[in-house]
C-alpha cells in the first residue's frame, strides 16, 4: 500500500502515483508604520495541497475503474483522512480537481496510457498550530505534568 485516501487504497493496481506534490503556505501581513519600517505579523497557516500524479498502464495498472472511484469520492464533497504507507497522517482533505489524459488507443478506442493528476485540498487545522496561543511556560508544563502522569502510571 502507497497511501489510503479514505476508504481507497493508492497501490500498484489501482493508481501508482510517481509524483506526491505537497505545497504549504503560512499567512504574514504587513503593518506599515510612521516613520519607521514596516513590521510583519504571523496571522496562521495558510493552504496546504497536496497533487498526486502518474502514468496507468490499464492492462497492468489501474485505469478507469480506479479514475471512477476517486471521482465518484470528489461528488461526495466529503473530507477524507490521508494516511501513506508508512502511517504518516496528512489530515483530512478534499478533492479539488482530477485532471485524465487519455492516449495510445487500442482499435476499440480504450486508451493503453492514462496520465492522472490528483488535487486535493487540506481542509482541517493542523495540530501544530495550536502551538502559536500558547506561551512557552504552558508548554513546558503541560509536558512536565504528561510526563509525570506517564512515570505515575507505570
Amino acid at each position: 500500500m502507497m497511501m489510503v485516501f479514505g476508504l481507497f487504497v493508492f497501490e500498484l493496481r489501482t493508481l501508482p502515483y510517481q509524483q506526491l506534490q505537497l505545497s504549504r503556505n503560512w499567512r504574514h501581513v504587513k503593518n506599515d508604520r510612521v516613520g519607521r519600517s514596516a513590521k510583519w505579523q504571523y496571522v496562521g497557516a495558510g493552504e496546504n495541497q497536496l497533487t498526486l500524479g502518474g502514468l496507468l498502464y490499464p492492462e497492468i495498472t489501474g485505469g478507469n475503474l480506479s479514475l471512477g472511484a476517486v471521482s465518484t469520492m470528489a461528488y461526495t464533497g466529503l473530507a477524507w483522512p490521508l494516511i501513506d504507507g508508512v502511517g504518516s497522517i496528512y489530515g483530512m482533505y478534499v478533492i479539488t480537481g482530477l485532471q485524465e489524459t487519455h492516449q495510445e488507443f487500442d482499435r476499440y478506442g480504450k486508451a493503453k496510457k492514462i496520465e492522472f493528476t490528483l488535487s486535493l485540498q487540506r481542509v482541517d487545522e493542523d495540530i501544530r498550530e495550536r502551538l502559536q496561543s500558547s506561551s512557552m511556560g504552558e508548554l513546558m508544563a503541560t509536558l512536565k505534568d504528561d510526563a509525570e502522569t506517564a512515570l505515575n502510571t507505570a
